[in-house]
């Protein structure tokens, strides 16, 4: 399917929503962020409909991969910094939006950036970011849970939480030294400073740069093979899997949860329908569906005992 054809045969879901726009087309879900005059500047209002749509796509079982980009020449210019000298305190009254109540977390106020990367880690859904422009502060930390991230020629990035008194924010103290390494996160973070696309690739924070105008097509490509080919079941346990095991303490751990998972997935309809298929050397065409095993994919990642 062609970018005009996708647009022509898109489905809009969420249409309150007012900062991203939400469309499914061809088993992909599209999430734009949406605030193409402010380049897509991150308000809280962003990221409560943020991790709604990714509540939407997780549900919605003809969904196979998720694809957000941004709206006009950026991908995310960081925090909108409307609320000036203020705009980090959140004590200030008044700010954008009637800031959202995320909870507490060791009695502190959760970030909003924390709370949508937390919400796309926990994605069953693979996630493919295409960075197009500058990808800013949290527009750098929030594409960290995804899975691919692919960047256009001419997308900028930076850590530059250090230039405005700030720390990482968005769980990236997690998520980007597992991703780019310790020495790379910390040149970029304690730097502060822009790089370009081909920086990021050099230090693997993306997986490939592409000329701008081929960006998308480049991340609905890669979503239609996992759509085409692959188990949807196989897929979000494989993700979990990979995910969760980052921080695992030995092999053995894999071993334990990677065991369990062949034996639930082994005696499947997936599975016959994968070495069957590969028999017949015709196209597989799965039948489980997510529903079918909503308690057994491993859980990650949990909430603490301190979230509120």
């Amino acid at each position: 399917m062609t970018d005009a054809q996708r647009a022509t045969e898109a489905t809009d879901v969420g249409t309150d929503f007012t900062q991203i726009q939400l469309r499914i087309a061809d088993h992909v879900a599209t999430i734009t962020l949406h605030r193409p005059e402010r380049l897509n500047a991150f308000t809280h209002i962003m990221a409560e409909e943020l991790i709604a749509a990714f509540d939407v796509t997780d549900a919605d079982d003809t969904v196979r991969a998720v694809v957000v980009t941004g709206a006009g020449r950026g991908f995310c210019a960081g925090a909108d910094l409307a609320g000036g000298a203020s705009t980090f305190d959140h004590r200030a009254a008044g700010r954008e939006g009637g800031r959202t109540d995320f909870g507490t977390i060791d009695g502190a106020p959760r970030d909003g950036g924390g709370c949508v990367a937390l919400r796309v880690a926990a994605s069953v859904k693979p996630v493919i970011v295409a960075v197009n422009g500058p990808a800013v502060g949290v527009g750098s930390t929030m594409t960290l849970p995804a899975d691919i991230r692919i960047a256009g020629e001419s997308a900028r990035f930076g850590f530059v939480f250090a230039r405005r008194g700030l720390v990482p924010e968005a769980a990236s103290s997690w998520f980007l030294p597992r991703v780019v390494g310790i020495s790379q996160a910390m040149e970029w973070v304690a730097t502060g400073r822009l790089f370009d696309a081909a920086e990021a690739l050099a230090g693997r924070l993306v997986s490939r740069v592409v000329p701008d105008d081929e960006l998308l097509p480049t991340a609905y490509a890669l979503a239609a093979e996992i759509a085409e080919n692959t188990s949807a079941v196989s897929v979000a346990h494989s993700r979990r899997l990979m995910w969760s095991m980052l921080g695992a303490a030995s092999p053995w751990d894999a071993h334990r949860l990677d065991s369990a998972a062949m034996v639930r997935l082994g005696q499947g309809p997936d599975a016959a329908e994968g070495v069957t298929s590969f028999l017949e050397k015709r196209p597989p065409k799965f039948p489980a569906t997510l529903a079918d095993h909503a308690d057994t994919l491993p859980a990650w990642p949990e909430p603490p005992e301190d979230v509120r």
